[in-house]
Parts: structure tokens; C-alpha cells; sequence
């Protein structure tokens, strides 16, 4: 079966067909900077890096932009959030940027999110918004009104279809204060005018001003993608009026179709309520980060499909965080028997096992990137590699090596919850020598019958999460 997405735009499943023959241009709206990012981001960007890397995976070259708003994005009060913060902070727009961009980027690292190809800024690329601006003007489809400038809806017949509103139906005020400038409440700023006490300001035809948060996305993928592009990704939340308002100036700007796939990710809620800093229930993902993995945390979000709601709860991740282990257990026995297995090929009864598990997984992802089915694929293959090396199955160093590359492909390399060893920890090999160490004391201990210290040390290593398993062939650790 070939790849099939659930196109938004469309609103059915359709085959997947990149514009060009083996390669995949992606694009995904990016943070606004003005804050540390929440565990709704880390829903978002997780999900965006599984396709991406299951878009490797399955042998596209693919190139991933996904921007940085650092300036333009806009209060209901027509406040600019960058300023905002640098307002209450006592510190300059640019150092608010830099704080959060940097943390940020520290946030997905520790998640497991693989950094974008390119992450271009939007105030750095105020040329390019104003350029597009000046074709929308030309075209008839923006007009200036006191040195800022807006998007005339009622140009483009085609506004609303992605979000499925119609122009008519909105009500004036309804989602914004309604500027008395505007031709029609649904009109939208492309450029506003700087007032003077306005810091982010920049000269443009039209005056000092800043760009409108909507004109950003447009002009930076057509840049580094092209007027047209594969596929187009975002959270729910956005699909109206940022994602609609996309479309709109870059289809009337440049007369060709915008992005050809839209994907959007589901909501999530914590204990069942919206996150808000009003109800003061924002979680934040490097506070998340002090009580759970991060590979616990992408498990979590893969247990639902992107275009998913999710509920982020302390038994939610409880859970997230057993099935990971069951499957980094099951990794970590194998590649502890592989440093003991004799020689030999890979067994027919285990080439025969991995095909089928391998055959399944594509075919979840194949399914709209159905990770949770994929999830589930990898728990199988975990019971039946447990079975087959606790009950003394061919455990030869072809058949272990093949489970432990097979993990580190679909586990790893795709949905990025099985990581090297090196990995696992601040500092996994003096971690794996000092466990080592304990083994042998209480190897040594039993060996002279002190039964008192031999427990004593199983007893802490379980309380560390560190669980040892007595084999014919010797003591092994493993994590859970």
C-alpha cells in the first residue's frame, strides 16, 4: 500500500504524489517566541518530526521549513506578543527572542525532535513580506489605509475553504477588535502602521511599521519551497484565521495552488482543560522534562493519532511511560545477550517474525502516519522477543543482531523512542559500568553466602528502576 494522508483541505484520504518524483517540501508553522513552549507544543513538533522521519524512512528527500515568529503575531488587544514580554520583562524585543528561541530549541532536543532544515525568522525576512505586499497591491487584492495596509477578502471568492467559514456568516468583532480602517471586519493586516512608542518598526513603502503575523508564513515558504509545495502543517488551533489567511494572499499573490496537502494536529487538554494562563493550568514542556522522560512524553503523544484531542494527565503518562519501558526492556535484554551469543546466523523462525513486524509497522504508517497502530506493532514484536529469549529460543549473534537493528530502525530511527545506548543518559556507559560494578558485588556476595548484602543491592537497584534478572548463564540489568 502507498502512503495516504488525510488532506484537510480536501477533507478525504487521498494518495500521496510529491511534485517532483522522490522529493517531499514541507512546511509547518513554527513557535511565536515570546515564552517558554508548553506541552501543546511538544504534541505539535513530535508529531511533524515522525512524519518527517518516516518521510526518510520511506526513502524521500526531504526538505523541512518551519519558522520562528518573532515579530507580528498579534494580541485580540492588537498587541504585539514579543513586546508584550519585553514590556513586562524590562528587556529588549530581540532579547526576549533569543531567550525563548534558544529555549525552544533546548525543549525538542531533549524530546527527541530533530531541528528543521531551515528555520527561518520573521524579522528576517521583512524584504520578502514587503515584496509580496506590493504584488498583492498591484493585483488588486490589498489595499493601504493610513500607512497599514490589509487583505481584501472580498477579492478572493475562495476565502474560508479550509476552515470551511464563509465570508458572509462572520460577524463584525467577533474574533478581533474591528479597526474603523478596515473595508470588512473579515479584512486582515498584511502591514500595520508603527505607533510612535512601537519599538519592532521597520521603513516600507508605506510608512514605519511592522509586518501583520499571517504574511510571514507566506512569503518564507514561498522563498525557501516554492509558490507551490507538497505539504503544509500546523495545529488545529491556527487553521482559522492564520492558515486560511495563507492561503489567501499566497494563492492571489502568486496565481498557483499554496500548499497541496494540509495536515493539522489535534488539541490537547490537561485533566481534561483547555491550557490556559488565565485558569493558571499552562504546562511547560521543560517542567514536564523534570518528572518525565522525554521518550515517556513522545510516547504519550504518539499513543493518538496526530489529527487527534489528547489529554495530558499524570496517568496518561504514567502509562506512556510502561509501554516505553516494556519496549526499551525488551531492547536492552537483547542487545545484553548479543555481547554473550555465540556466532551464527539469523534464525528462519526469527527472519520470519521481524519481516512480518517490519510489513505491519509500514503498513500503520502507510495508513496516515498511524503511529499509535505502529506503537502497537513494536509492543507485538517486544512480547515475542521476550518469549523467544526467555524460553531459550535461537539466540545466535545474526538473530539478535537483526531484533536489535530492527529496533533501532522502526524504535529509533522513525518513531524516535529507541535511542543508542550513549543516549539514555547524561552519561549511559559510566552508568552501565558502575551497574556492572554492583552486579559483581553481589555476584561476589552470594558466592560467599552473604544472602544480606547480596539482597540489599538488588533491593536499591530496583528502587533506582534498575531490575536483575539471575540466568544459567549469568546476571543481566535492565531498565523498568
Amino acid at each position: 500500500m502507498s502512503l495516504r494522508i488525510y488532506n484537510v483541505l480536501s477533507r478525504q484520504k487521498e494518495e500521496f504524489v510529491p511534485l517532483t518524483p522522490g522529493k517531499v517540501n514541507i512546511y509547518v508553522c513554527g513557535p511565536t517566541v515570546y515564552d517558554y513552549s508548553h506541552i501543546g507544543h511538544a504534541k505539535t513538533y513530535i508529531n511533524y518530526d515522525v512524519i518527517v522521519r518516516y518521510l526518510r524512512f520511506s526513502g524521500y528527500d526531504v526538505l523541512y521549513v518551519q519558522n520562528i515568529t518573532d515579530v507580528g503575531h498579534m494580541l485580540d488587544t492588537g498587541e504585539d506578543r514579543i513586546l508584550k514580554k519585553a514590556r513586562q520583562t524590562s528587556a529588549l524585543p530581540m532579547q526576549v527572542v533569543e531567550t525563548y528561541t534558544r529555549a525552544y530549541f533546548a525543549d525538542m532536543d531533549a524530546l527527541g525532535v530533530r531541528r528543521p532544515d531551515i528555520s527561518p525568522r520573521a524579522s528576517g525576512h521583512i524584504p520578502e513580506q514587503i515584496a509580496m505586499i506590493e504584488q498583492l497591491i498591484e493585483k488588486g487584492h490589498a489595499y493601504v489605509q493610513d500607512g497599514s495596509v490589509y487583505f481584501d477578502v472580498a477579492s478572493f471568492p475562495e476565502y474560508g475553504k479550509l476552515s470551511g467559514r464563509v465570508v458572509e456568516e462572520m460577524e463584525e468583532g467577533k474574533r478581533v477588535a474591528v479597526r474603523e480602517d478596515k473595508r470588512h471586519p473579515a479584512d486582515f493586516a498584511l502591514w500595520k502602521k508603527a505607533d510612535p512608542e512601537h519599538i519592532l518598526r521597520w521603513s516600507s513603502p508605506w510608512g514605519e511599521g511592522f509586518p501583520g503575523w499571517h504574511i510571514e508564513c507566506s512569503a518564507m515558504s514561498a522563498k525557501y519551497l516554492g509558490d507551490t509545495f507538497d505539504i503544509h502543517g500546523g495545529g488545529i488551533e491556527n487553521i482559522f484565521p492564520h492558515n486560511e489567511c495563507e492561503i489567501a494572499q499566497s494563492e492571489a499573490a502568486h496565481g498557483e495552488p499554496f500548499a497541496r496537502y494540509w495536515m493539522l494536529t489535534g488539541s490537547l487538554t490537561l485533566d481534561g482543560v483547555k491550557m490556559s494562563k488565565s485558569l493558571g493550568n499552562t504546562l511547560m514542556i521543560r517542567d514536564a522534562l523534570k518528572r518525565w522522560r522525554g521518550e515517556a512524553i513522545r510516547y504519550f503523544v504518539l499513543s493518538s493519532h496526530y489529527s487527534n484531542p489528547i489529554d495530558f494527565s499524570d496517568e496518561a503518562l504514567e502509562a506512556a511511560f510502561k509501554g516505553w519501558q516494556r519496549i526499551w526492556g525488551a531492547v536492552s535484554l537483547t542487545r545484553e545477550q548479543l555481547r554473550r551469543a555465540e556466532p551464527g546466523d539469523i534464525s528462519p523462525e526469527a527472519e520470519t517474525m521481524l519481516a512480518a513486524a517490519r510489513e505491519q509497522f509500514i503498513e500503520r504508517m502507510d495508513d496516515d502516519f498511524n503511529a499509535p497502530g505502529a506503537l502497537a506493532v513494536l509492543q507485538d514484536l517486544t512480547r515475542q522477543v521476550n518469549t523467544l529469549i526467555n524460553e531459550g529460543g535461537p539466540q545466535t549473534q545474526g538473530t539478535l543482531a537483526a531484533i536489535d537493528t530492527l529496533y533501532r530502525e522502526l524504535g529509533g530511527e522513525v518513531l524516535g523512542l529507541v535511542p543508542e545506548r550513549e543516549e539514555v543518559g547524561a552519561d549511559a556507559e559510566r552508568e552501565d559500568g558502575l551497574v556492572r560494578l554492583l552486579v559483581d558485588l553481589r555476584n561476589q556476595a552470594r558466592a560467599n553466602k552473604d544472602w544480606a548484602t547480596a539482597d540489599v543491592i538488588r533491593n536499591r537497584l530496583k528502587e533506582l528502576n534498575v531490575t536483575l534478572e539471575d540466568r544459567a548463564d549469568g546476571t543481566i540489568w535492565k531498565l523498568g
